[in-house]
């Protein structure tokens, strides 16, 4: 009977399955470097998401409910691909309704009751002049199928839209031509995590719009050593993200989320 009731609490506290989880790292680790994710931090309001289409884990998500956005989505690179976009986004049943399916789903095919109290629907982003802002991007994606699960709204968060159709969509870019060049030619493992940091306004007083959007990328030899890396950080507006190295990057990070240190690899 303890054992039953133990099981039953974990289901709970995970979101009643196991793609909303209570460990990522070991549900998913194979899109953190050595297995490790970035700092995550406690609190109710935090889920991690294996994210999942059709029962297959494309990346990883630490989702913020409370915010209604994600601190950050942690994906692996394998060259570019010619991904084409979706442009239909899905959400994660599971976040809203413990018992929802696993798999990311549209509106229109969950369950209504309680819809949108842990995260952000597609109606929070009408009107609001901001983008529904990738964080595992199309173009980096590792497949077609995986292309099509960027497009959950636990993977998005309110951009400004000349920030992530100019600048960040040149970030995005130009990270794939340094990694293309640098990294896959000699077969090294590419992990890339990127992220956000909370502002102090919100969409429809329920969807945070984000201060700053980072990025920060990996590549490991085959010993698992870390031999090319670098980040990025910009504010939510359209300007260049200033690149940093992913030690100073982390400094940045833990001063804007106040702890005490914030560790990305």
């Amino acid at each position: 009977m303890m054992l039953l009731l133990h099981v039953l609490m974990l289901s709970l506290l995970s979101g009643g399955s196991a793609r909303v989880v209570q460990d990522f790292e070991s549900e998913c680790g194979q899109f953190f470097a050595n297995g490790k994710s970035p700092t995550r931090f406690p609190g109710q309001q935090y889920r991690q998401i294996c994210q999942t289409l059709n029962n297959v884990y494309y990346y990883a998500t630490f989702y913020d409910t409370d915010n209604k956005i994600p601190v950050y989505s942690a994906y692996k690179f394998e060259g570019l691909k010619g991904c084409v976009r979706l442009n239909k986004w899905y959400i994660e049943p599971q976040l809203d309704d413990n018992n929802g399916s696993p798999n990311m789903n549209f509106e229109t095919g969950v369950k209504k009751q309680g819809l949108g109290k842990h995260q952000a629907l597609n109606g929070d982003y009408e009107s609001s002049r901001y983008d529904r802002g990738h964080l595992a991007p199309v173009y980096q994606a590792q497949s077609q199928s995986c292309a099509h699960a960027t497009f959950t709204l636990t993977n998005a968060a309110p951009q400004n839209p000349s920030f992530n159709r100019g600048q960040w969509k040149k970030l995005e870019r130009n990270i794939a031509k340094e990694l293309s060049n640098q990294c896959l030619p000699k077969r090294y493992t590419i992990y890339i995590v990127t992220g956000v940091v909370p502002g102090a306004q919100k969409i429809k007083n329920r969807v945070n719009v984000p201060k700053h959007f980072w990025t920060a990328y990996c590549c490991l030899d085959n010993n698992n050593k870390c031999q090319i890396s670098s980040g990025f950080i910009g504010k939510n507006e359209n300007i260049t993200p200033k690149r940093k190295t992913v030690k100073n990057l982390e400094k940045e990070l833990a001063t804007l989320y106040k702890v005490t240190s914030f560790q990305l690899f």
